[in-house]
C-alpha cells in the first residue's frame, strides 16, 4: 500500500472509530445476532429490520479495537437498504477482498474498499469481517453467537 493510501485508510478508519455511524440498538427489530472475536476480545451486537428480504435498518453496539468498530459501521452504511440477497453478495465480495490478492471487487464495494488495506494484516482480518459475519448470522435467524473463525 503506498503511503497516500495507507493515510487515506488511517483517516477513515479514525472517522468510523471516533464517530460510528448506526450506533446503538435498533428497538423494535426483527432480527438480532451477537459475534466474538476471541483474538483481541471484540464484542458485538448487530440489530436489523427486515421488511420481506431488504434490511430497512440496521445498527450495531459493543466494544472492539478501531477496525471492528469501523468495519461495522461501514457496513451499516453499506447495507442498509439492500436486499439480503445484495447483502450476501457484499458480504462474499468484502471477504474475498480482505483475505485474498483479489481487487476485482473493489469499484462493486465502493469505501468497503478501503477496507482490503488489513489483507495486509492477517490477525485484523478477523477484526474487519466480525460484524459481517454477526449480520449473515442474524439473517439466518441462528441463535448462536457469530465467530470470526
Amino acid at each position: 500500500m503506498d503511503a497516500e493510501l495507507r493515510e487515506l485508510y488511517q483517516e477513515i478508519i479514525l472517522d468510523h472509530n471516533k464517530n460510528p455511524r448506526n450506533f446503538g440498538e435498533l428497538d423494535p427489530h426483527t432480527h438480532e445476532a451477537k459475534g466474538h472475536n476471541p483474538l483481541c476480545g471484540d464484542r458485538i451486537s448487530i440489530t436489523m429490520n427486515l421488511k420481506g428480504d431488504v434490511i430497512e435498518s440496521l445498527a450495531f453496539q459493543g466494544q472492539g479495537c478501531a477496525i471492528s468498530t469501523a468495519s461495522a459501521s461501514m457496513m451499516t452504511e453499506a447495507l442498509t437498504g439492500k436486499t439480503v440477497a445484495e447483502a450476501q453478495s457484499l458480504f462474499e465480495k468484502f471477504h474475498t477482498l480482505v483475505t485474498t490478492d483479489d481487487r476485482t471487487d473493489e469499484d462493486v464495494l465502493g469505501k468497503l474498499a478501503i477496507l482490503g488495506g488489513v489483507r495486509d494484516y492477517p490477525s485484523r482480518v478477523k477484526c474487519a469481517t466480525l460484524a459481517w459475519h454477526a449480520v449473515d448470522t442474524a439473517i439466518k435467524g441462528d441463535a448462536s453467537v457469530a465467530k470470526t473463525e
